[in-house]
């Protein structure tokens, strides 16, 4: 399998778009800079929702309102995240495609959409089901605590990708 992602990553670091990428010296950095930006945003949104499903802010907020105004952010910086992060993989293929913490990233990402989208369907369901029972708010507190281990995890993996060897 990684010798296909290999062949992939080769190819792809020399098609034109990969080049122009490489050799443009303000695209990369421009390109971190706005994933940085989302990265901010996204973490931002979900902490304030998780602060609240652990109780330690917004009590004058019911947790769907916070949900309704902070969720659609993690989503659309998610977009963003997408876009930017597929520019940084193809000016540099190798360094990411081949790199098991940039695959743990990947993969704590799919857990992290995976969480964001079930909880924000059982907001939209029962707009009360987290304050229904005092289970339900011991559920509330582990989906929090579960989804800032998972975003924190995501953000450390992608600060550590720059100083694992690849391959």
């Amino acid at each position: 399998m990684l010798a296909e992602i290999g062949k992939f990553s080769d190819w792809l670091s020399m098609t034109p778009i990969s080049m122009t990428f490489q050799t443009v010296a303000w695209i990369i950095p421009a390109v971190q800079s706005v994933h940085i930006l989302a990265i901010a945003i996204v973490m931002s949104s979900v902490i304030m929702v998780d602060l609240r499903l652990l109780g330690l802010m917004g009590h004058s907020q019911s947790i769907s309102g916070l949900t309704r105004r902070f969720i659609p952010w993690v989503w659309w910086s998610l977009v963003v995240l997408l876009i930017s992060g597929l520019i940084l993989i193809t000016a540099e293929p190798r360094r990411d495609l081949l790199n098991g913490v940039f695959q743990a990233k990947m993969a704590l990402l799919i857990v992290a959409i995976v969480l964001t989208a079930v909880f924000q369907e059982m907001v939209r369901r029962n707009m009360e089901f987290w304050d229904l029972s005092p289970g339900r708010r011991r559920a509330a507190v582990a989906t929090a605590i579960a989804s800032l281990v998972v975003w924190s995890a995501i953000v450390g993996c992608g600060r550590w990708i720059a100083y694992v060897e690849h391959g």
